[in-house]
């Protein structure tokens, strides 16, 4: 997979000045438009958007001070209708509009082309399993919270404690299907795994597809395939690090793709640093092209 995903950036690489066919670069590295997103975002450490403005904008700089194009022409070559939005574009890279940049030849920042390849450090063991699910319900309380890379989520951590016993119990009651007892799920609300990216987050329990939920939030998922992965480890280092493993090594050396769904986490959440048992299931489909390290 990795050799394809290499090939794509390639071809991507070529695109830059023009629009860019992100289902056409997703065939390419043989997976669906989706899945290249995210697999993007979690290898590359930013939205695939975000890396195409920033290596256009490097591009386009290195024209700038080139002086053999006008601005405009600068702009126009690189998909801006406008001066203006190109003049944008420059400044969340370079910090310093294109004029100002060919006024005085200031220093710019580049953005260098990207490849991918997979070092295992062995920091986590990836115990998984295939499983075949039909559909189901998750039924608890939602909240918006930001992703956290490292060390605990404090709005996570509020969102679940704002839940009182009563609720609690009433959840409990309903849990009839694997995954059992008291979980979390989150549904990813953009393409980008970056610190801080919002996503819905769910404390609540997995029932049947036609479970009353009065009072209740309530999340209907399809049937589908899941990668189940135990883990054991210090809280939640440990599952943080199972996270970042799953897309950064696991996807890029087997034939499963990442498919829409939530994300699903049943731990029991000690103190900071204190072991404990999780497993999380994510969302997964057999892809088009073979595993290849």
């Amino acid at each position: 997979m990795l050799e394809r995903l290499n090939q794509a950036l390639d071809h991507l690489e070529t695109c830059l000045d023009r629009e860019i066919d992100v289902a056409e670069v997703a065939r390419i590295a043989a997976v669906s438009e989706y899945h290249f997103r995210r697999l993007f975002s979690a290898l590359a450490g930013m939205p695939l958007p975000v890396y195409v403005r920033r290596r256009r904008m490097t591009l386009a700089g290195a024209e700038v001070l080139a002086r053999e194009r006008t601005l405009l022409d600068v702009a126009v070559r690189y998909g801006y209708g406008s001066g203006e939005a190109f003049a944008r574009a420059f400044r969340s890279v370079h910090g310093i509009g294109p004029g100002e940049a060919r006024l005085t030849g200031a220093v710019l920042t580049s953005q260098p082309r990207m490849s991918f390849r997979v070092v295992v450090e062995g920091t986590t063991t990836m115990r998984y399993r295939i499983v075949e699910k039909e559909s189901f319900r998750v039924v608890g309380r939602k909240a918006t919270v930001p992703l956290v890379h490292e060390g605990a989520n404090a709005a996570a951590a509020a969102h679940l404690e704002s839940l009182d016993e009563q609720t609690i119990v009433r959840m409990k009651g309903l849990a009839d299907r694997e995954p059992e007892g008291i979980l979390s799920a989150a549904v990813h609300l953009t393409d980008s795994r970056e610190e801080g990216a919002e996503v819905d987050y769910w404390v609540g329990v997995v029932t049947g597809p036609e479970a009353a939920a009065k009072d209740l939030d309530a999340l209907d998922v399809p049937a589908g395939t899941w990668a189940v992965f135990d883990n054991h480890g210090p809280y939640p280092s440990a599952l943080q690090e199972l996270w970042r493993d799953v897309f950064t090594q696991w996807f890029p050396s087997t034939p499963y793709t990442s498919r829409p769904g939530p994300e699903l986490l049943r731990t029991r959440p000690v103190k900071t640093g204190a072991q404990t048992d999780s497993q999380l299931w994510i969302p997964v489909e057999r892809g088009s092209g073979s595993a290849q390290a």
